[in-house]
């Protein structure tokens, strides 16, 4: 079984290991699984999501794949990078949500790019429950050492406080 390279994917650890490239509104935040107008997620061993707020929130980690253990000969077999992650709205208040992943070189520049149309939640026409998104990507070329995993989103009434999108549960494996 493959190991999960993100750390702190569902925030135990607050907003550690997280990069954070949009902090709007009323910030990023770690609440407790089902939180207000919220929905359980399915998994007991996940206790926690982020929240976003009524304005950008966006946050990054960058994977060293070297670091990590992965040698650069086994890297340029492409072997397969599998991405995942969960979000979900609030039953309240509408939300987006984003997702970009990037497989990079050596330079952290793009290989290839997995970057999903975003994703608008009413809770008018959808139960704003957990979904999940993954990608694998194959086939992308000799050179991959870094990751870069980015998401977030905002809630689309612009309430102060955290009624936008939430996410948890995100992982990156390497198939070797």
């Amino acid at each position: 079984m493959a190991r999960n390279l993100l750390k702190n994917p569902s925030g135990e650890e607050q907003m550690e290991y997280w990069e954070l490239i949009e902090n709007g509104g009323s910030q990023w935040r770690v609440e407790e699984m089902p939180g207000d107008c919220g929905h359980d997620f399915g998994d007991d061993g996940i206790k926690t999501y982020f929240a976003t707020s009524f304005e950008a929130c966006l946050k990054r980690q960058v994977v060293d794949l070297v670091a990590e253990g992965y040698s650069p000969e086994d890297l340029d077999t492409q072997p397969a990078v599998t991405v995942e992650d969960w979000y979900c709205g609030r039953t309240d208040c509408g939300c987006t949500y984003q997702l970009t992943v990037c497989l990079l070189d050596e330079n952290q520049e793009e290989l290839v790019k997995f970057q999903p149309d975003q994703v608008t939640l009413d809770p008018d026409s959808d139960d704003c429950s957990w979904k999940q998104v993954t990608h694998t990507f194959s086939e992308y070329g000799e050179g991959l050492r870094f990751l870069s995993f980015e998401h977030g989103g905002q809630d689309t009434r612009f309430w102060d406080g955290w009624f936008g999108v939430r996410v948890t549960g995100s992982s990156v494996t390497v198939e070797l």
